[in-house]
Parts: structure tokens; C-alpha cells; sequence
């Protein structure tokens, strides 16, 4: 073959590994409405903590939505760090955090306790998780993968606007 040797492999995202969740690969950071439609994405390696990627979900938004005044987030958010880079991004923001209970966390060991306003994000994580490019860690780039859950996203959104009320 001729030409020079191929730089395919080196512009490949570096992929992460979440030690906490088990996973290696990419993370997705995801803002939703109270009807688990996707407003805003972020697709970073799994390296990245949780509330670093909630802070960067926020400071993206360069004023997308003025009228956001409440935002729930769970647990991991929590803490100065979360809280400063939220300052930061949108100060008009009130955060509410989502934690477990002490009667949830006893029912937990035992069976699935579901958490108010936090399940949201997780239906939407299993609404998007139906389509099978998004099921598992195919791309490269977390641009394309940013891309392709933009697409499910819309598809999500033209279904349920086509939906009939019966």
C-alpha cells in the first residue's frame, strides 16, 4: 500500500472506565424536562465524575433555556464543587438534590425503592436505550456518539407527538 502509515487509531476518543458504575467507555450527562424529553446532552469519556459532567451539562447551556428555575439532581451532585460551577453557569437556577432515605436505603437491600423526580432520568436513559446503536459503546468519537442520541432523541419526541389520546 502506498502513501504514509494510517493515523486512524489516534484520533479515536480516549475511552474512560468508571470505577464506581463498572463501566468503560463513554458517559452520557443528560438535562430533561419534567416529561423526560431530552433538552441538552453531553457524551464525555467514563472517566469523568458525575457532578464534573453535571457542571459541564449546565455551563453548555449558554442561556438555551432562560426560564429553567428549578433543577433536581441526585446524590453525586452535591458537594462546594457542583455547587460553584452551577454559580457559575446559571445563577438563577434552584437545585433541588435527590437523596435516598434512610427507610429507602433499608427497602433497597431488600427490593427497588423508586425515588421521586430521579426516575425520570432514568426512563429517559431506557427510552434512549432502545435503539440499538445507542445499547452499547460502538463509537469512536463522542461527537458521533452525541450525534446518533440526538437522533433517538428525536425519534423519541416525533413518537410521542404522534401519539393518539384516547
Amino acid at each position: 500500500m502506498r502513501g504514509g502509515p494510517s493515523i486512524k487509531g489516534a484520533s479515536i476518543d480516549p475511552p474512560g472506565f468508571d470505577a464506581g458504575k463498572k463501566i468503560k467507555g463513554k458517559k452520557r450527562h443528560i438535562l430533561v424536562d419534567t416529561q423526560g424529553l431530552l433538552m441538552h446532552a453531553l457524551v464525555d469519556s467514563a472517566g469523568i465524575q458525575d457532578r464534573d459532567g453535571g457542571v459541564w451539562v449546565m455551563a453548555t447551556l449558554f442561556g438555551l433555556y432562560p426560564f429553567l428555575l428549578k433543577l433536581y439532581a441526585d446524590g453525586g451532585d452535591q458537594g462546594p464543587r457542583f455547587q460553584a460551577g452551577l454559580r457559575r453557569a446559571c445563577r438563577q437556577v434552584d437545585v433541588e438534590i435527590v437523596k435516598r432515605s434512610d427507610q429507602a436505603s433499608a427497602v433497597t437491600a431488600k427490593g427497588f425503592t423508586v425515588l421521586p423526580k430521579r426516575w425520570i432520568v432514568e426512563r429517559t436513559f431506557a427510552w434512549l436505550n432502545r435503539c440499538r446503536r445507542l445499547a452499547k459503546d460502538w463509537e469512536c468519537h463522542s461527537r458521533k456518539a452525541l450525534a446518533f442520541f440526538h437522533c433517538a432523541s428525536v425519534r423519541l419526541r416525533i413518537r410521542k407527538l404522534c401519539q393518539t389520546v384516547k
